[in-house]
């Protein structure tokens, strides 16, 4: 009698057919052996066959082999195969590296919000994750800085069906803004927050075509001192339109804010919220 022997190839090395499909710019998917998810940044021919260069979320980038089997895309395996000039058309992502929606309707505002402190900041998140927010139907409106966030929080009065999320600069800790950040947390606020003295250094050095943000002496007005440090006119508002312009991407931002605003969306969209 013939003995039976499970087959205990991982399914994804199996021999049923899976789709091809062409390494593009942009596409999101994961490495089946690795779990290592990232947008497509180029593909080689090297001496060791065909490669594929993913970028993750925080800007890290690792070469995989282009073998069969060897992705996921939106939960399914998938061989990538090298694009072909005229080939079929990429996907379509959002700024924030989402999936985009042709067509969609924005969704009616949901009764949470996300509170940001000021202009810049709320440019910037409508910026790469507009797209999204509207999706979702998650407004972000400014304050104009926290000094009275326990009163905006009070007058607000967030519920478990429309919770508040705020983003806060310079949120270190002993910092005022820490200390005004613990008096209003709980259940339904969440207060999340960047290390930066400005927004604006949440945006990569390399993107705005400088070396680095320059240090400025305490006491001297942070944004004018950045200006003169960098040799652009004293014109903030001028200096701000220049940053804004560079940002073309998720990848333009530090992963310290990225995290920060994702975990906003995900906290004020929570299932059963809104």
């Amino acid at each position: 009698m013939r003995s039976y022997s499970p087959d205990l190839t991982p399914p994804w090395k199996r021999s049923n057919p899976v789709p091809e499909v062409p390494a593009e710019p942009d596409l999101v998917v994961e490495e089946v052996s690795t779990g290592f998810c990232g947008a497509v940044i180029r593909c080689e021919k090297t001496a060791e066959g065909p490669t594929v260069t993913l970028e993750d979320r925080f800007g890290k980038h690792r070469v995989f082999p282009l073998v069969e089997r060897g992705f996921m895309l939106e939960g399914r395996v998938v061989t990538l195969v090298r694009p072909t000039a005229g080939g079929p058309a990429r996907p379509t992502r959002t700024a924030s590296g989402s999936v985009a929606v042709p067509g969609a309707r924005a969704r009616v505002a949901r009764a949470g919000r996300i509170y940001v402190e000021g202009r810049h900041d709320a440019e910037l998140v409508e910026r790469v994750w507009g797209d999204d927010l509207r999706i979702e139907g998650v407004v972000v409106e400014y304050l104009e800085g926290i000094d009275d966030l326990p009163a905006i929080v009070a007058e607000f009065g967030p519920a478990a069906d429309a919770r508040l999320g705020v983003l806060v600069d310079h949120l270190v800790p002993g910092s005022k803004e820490c200390r005004l950040a613990e008096q209003v947390t709980g259940d339904d606020v969440l207060i999340v927050g960047h290390p930066y003295i400005d927004v604006w250094q949440a945006v990569k050095p390399s993107s705005v075509g400088i070396p680095a943000w320059p240090t400025i002496p305490r006491g001297q007005d942070w944004k004018t001192g950045v200006c003169r440090e960098l040799g652009w006119p004293e014109n903030t508002g001028a200096a701000w339109q220049r940053i804004l312009a560079s940002v073309r991407s998720y990848r333009d931002l530090e992963p310290a804010l990225l995290g920060r605003v994702e975990e906003l969306i995900d906290f004020v969209t929570e299932p059963g919220v809104g």
